[in-house]
């Protein structure tokens, strides 16, 4: 899988590629990872990608003339599955949506910043349009690095047991069930006795109903889907 991301801000996103999973899966070449800086796309001197609203307002907003320059040297190397937009008005990640982008070859990511981009730049380029949350962050760059960091553990080889992913959280819209580990008793607690007896039948049942539990506790809006 390759990911390219377009950003203002490359050296925020240099981190969480260089620790943990997602840095074993680029040193697997499982994945590439490739940040382009909006910025070498400006025509002027002072290398501005940004410019007051139309119609007045607070804030910047990322001007069209430099993404396209960028989107358009980008798409003539290869083809993307998808052309995604990280923006708070997007739709919200789920992980059904990770589990398909996981399936993908290449996928390009444009971080807002500022107020946001151009809204011709969103009508003529972008496939898909994503938040992950009610919230608004000071650009893109995070939103982009969680999408990545879900999509990339995901890949074939990435973790250690591929059937690890199979029960995370969110798959078949259940949260996960409570895990234990050593010591067996921890200030008067006991790990849950089915859990110790060995039986995987009565395990995995345990696991299912403990986690259709935790569900209608916490998230019971998953069970609509």
């Amino acid at each position: 899988m390759r990911i390219d991301i377009i950003t203002v801000l490359p050296e925020l996103l240099r981190s969480p590629f260089e620790a943990s999973i997602v840095k074993r899966a680029i040193d697997k070449g499982l994945v590439e990872i490739h940040l382009h800086n909006l910025r070498d796309y400006a025509t002027n001197r002072y290398k501005q990608v940004d410019d007051y609203p139309f119609g007045g307002g607070a804030g910047m907003v990322l001007m069209a003339e430099p993404i396209d320059r960028c989107l358009t040297d980008l798409t003539s190397q290869r083809t993307y599955d998808e052309i995604i937009y990280m923006t708070p008005d997007g739709e919200a990640l789920r992980q059904a949506a990770v589990n398909s982008m996981s399936l993908m070859g290449n996928l390009l990511i444009l971080c807002g910043h500022y107020k946001g981009v151009d809204q011709r730049i969103r009508d003529l380029w972008i496939t898909r349009e994503i938040s992950i949350g009610d919230y608004v962050l000071s650009g893109g760059e995070l939103g982009a690095a969680v999408l990545c960091d879900a999509v990339i553990r995901l890949l074939p080889g990435v973790l250690g047991d591929e059937t690890s992913a199979l029960t995370d959280t969110f798959q078949d819209n259940l949260l996960a069930p409570p895990v234990y580990t050593r010591p067996r008793e921890f200030r008067g607690m006991a790990v849950p006795e089915v859990l110790l007896g060995g039986h995987s039948g009565k395990i995995d049942s345990w696991r299912e109903e403990q986690a259709l539990q935790r569900t209608r506790e916490r998230r019971p809006d998953l069970l609509d889907h």
